[in-house]
C-alpha cells in the first residue's frame, strides 16, 4: 500500500510540525538507508544548510514562517546518529556536492561536515561519481526505514510505501546504486574536490 499526502495539507500550519512528527519513525528504525540525487540528506545536514533548504521550501509553498522551529526539530533528530545500535547508510550523487543551495559559505560548511560525519560509528557515506559511462541511472531521492517503509518527496507531496514488494524494489535499487558508489578515502577525495572548486 502507498499513501500520498499533498504538501498543502501536510504543511498547512508550517514546516515544524511535519519535522517533529517524523521523529518517532526515525527513533524506532534500526537500519536507515537514504539515497539523494538532489540535496544532502537531512540527518547529515549542517544547521546552515538545513536553514537554506527549509527557507527555500517555505518560500515556494508555505505561508507560515516557522523555519527556525523546523530547523531545530531536524537538528534534534540528528542525535540518533550517536545513539544506540542503529546503522545509517547514505548515498549521494556527486552533483549533490556541488549544489550551491545557501551559497558558497553554507556549502563549504556542509562539505566540511560530510568529511567527518562519514567516519562516525554506524554511519556509511557513499558518493556515486559523475561519469560518462555509468550503468545505473539516477532516480528520485528516497529513504528506507528498516524493511517496513519507504518515503519519497515528490513535487506534489510526500509518498509513503509499506507494501513489501515496493519496499524491496527500493532496497534493490539502493543496493545497485551502492555498487556504483565510492567510499572512504575515495569519497572524501570527491568531497574535497567539490570543496576546492568553491575557491
Amino acid at each position: 500500500m502507498h499513501r500520498s499526502v499533498g504538501w498543502k495539507r501536510m504543511e498547512q500550519d508550517g514546516l515544524a510540525r511535519p519535522q517533529r512528527e517524523r521523529l518517532p519513525l526515525y527513533e524506532r528504525t534500526r537500519r536507515f538507508r537514504s539515497y539523494s540525487s538532489a540535496l544532502v540528506p537531512g540527518l547529515i545536514q549542517t544547521r546552515g544548510y538545513t536553514e537554506a533548504v527549509l527557507r527555500a521550501v517555505q518560500r515556494r509553498r508555505v505561508e507560515v514562517d516557522d523555519v527556525a522551529e523546523a530547523v531545530a526539530a531536524r537538528m534534534e533528530r540528528q542525535r540518533l546518529l550517536h545513539e544506540g545500535d542503529r546503522r545509517f547508510s547514505f548515498l549521494v550523487e556527486e552533483s549533490v556536492l556541488r549544489n550551491g543551495i545557501g551559497g558558497a559559505d553554507v556549502l563549504a560548511g556542509q562539505l566540511g561536515h560530510l568529511l567527518t560525519v562519514g567516519s562516525l560509528p554506524g554511519v556509511g557515506l557513499g558518493v556515486v561519481p559523475a561519469r560518462a559511462d555509468r550503468s545505473r541511472m539516477p532516480v528520485e531521492g528516497f529513504w528506507i526505514f528498516d524493511a517496513a517503509q519507504v518515503n519519497v518527496e515528490l513535487v506534489s507531496g510526500y509518498l509513503t510505501m509499506t507494501q513489501p514488494d515496493e519496499v524491496a524494489a527500493y532496497a534493490d535499487t539502493f543496493a545497485e546504486l551502492e555498487e556504483s558508489a565510492v567510499y572512504g578515502e575515495n569519497s572524501r577525495a570527491l568531497i574535497r574536490a567539490a570543496l576546492g572548486s568553491l575557491g
